[in-house]
């Protein structure tokens, strides 16, 4: 048994440096400066990207996120929705056009001064297996007031505390040991421990049924208070107070204005929501 372990963790230990060894897709410009952060606007100019010459998923995007707004995404699958967040985390880089926050193109600062100004809560958050005090993954050397502050925040310190062993918990291989919802305000509390200007919330509710939906959504709207937020959504109505939303379709922003200002528009976003109420109707009826 014992040496198939060590058979198990020499090959895991080959991938890890083959890994390490590849070559970035993105790398810093040759003295690239520290991303400076002052407001939080972020702005995409005419962005282009696809994943290759025949799959083009934004054609000349074009829209500003004002600093301390929350803006809203929104769109069809295939749409190009959270395809901004990859670029806007510099994953990718975008064929043309540039991405500024402040005035300043992503793609002439560090990487690590950009990941530290945008903080992300994922559709489908990855827990590694360690106790729930990981929170601080996203900030080392915070103190224990600190995470359970953050954690106090994202309504996730009742719950932990609760546990036999409170912010010692294993949760499990990719969080196997807590809900989605338990899951999701754990993200939310690493995000804000971070305390990053800027916040992108990248379908964080798709996943979660309506009663965990509607509570994460009260903490989604603490967390974006006073800073920069991109939403990224399927669900309408988690959106609906969103200062501005943007209807995504084929790559390009075709509908923005309000919730109310949309609907009166009666375009594409009046017909995605009459389509989701109307299944939101039967689905209750069939409960």
């Amino acid at each position: 048994m014992i040496y198939r372990e060590i058979r198990q963790s020499s090959t895991d230990l080959e991938r890890m440096f083959s890994i390490l060894d590849q070559h970035r897709d993105i790398d810093d410009a040759p003295g690239a400066p520290v991303l400076q952060v002052h407001r939080g606007e972020v702005r995409f100019e005419q962005v282009r990207f696809g994943y290759g010459p025949d799959r083009v998923i934004l054609d000349g995007l074009d829209f500003a996120v004002p600093a301390g707004q929350t803006v809203a995404i929104v769109g069809p699958s295939g749409a190009g929705k959270s395809t901004l967040a990859r670029l806007l985390f510099r994953f990718y880089a975008p064929q043309s056009g540039r991405i500024l926050i402040d005035g300043q193109d992503i793609a002439q600062v560090t990487q690590s001064s950009l990941r530290a100004a945008v903080g992300i809560v994922p559709q489908d958050t990855v827990l590694f297996n360690d106790t729930i005090g990981y929170i601080a993954y996203g900030r080392p050397g915070a103190t224990a007031e600190q995470v359970q502050a953050a954690a106090r925040a994202a309504h996730i310190h009742d719950f932990i505390i609760r546990t036999p062993q409170g912010y010692e918990t294993q949760v499990g291989e990719r969080g196997l040991k807590l809900s989605g919802g338990e899951k999701q305000r754990v993200a939310i509390a690493r995000a804000l421990l971070k305390n990053p200007p800027i916040l992108v919330f990248d379908e964080a509710t798709s996943q979660l049924d309506s009663h965990n939906e509607k509570a994460i959504q009260s903490e989604i709207r603490a967390a974006a208070r006073n800073r920069t937020a991109l939403v990224i959504a399927h669900r309408l109505s988690t959106v609906v107070d969103a200062h501005q939303i943007l209807v995504m379709d084929h790559g390009r922003v075709v509908e923005r204005g309000t919730h109310a200002e949309l609907l009166a528009a009666q375009g594409v976003y009046a017909r995605m929501w009459a389509i989701q109420q109307e299944r939101g109707q039967e689905a209750a009826l069939a409960a």
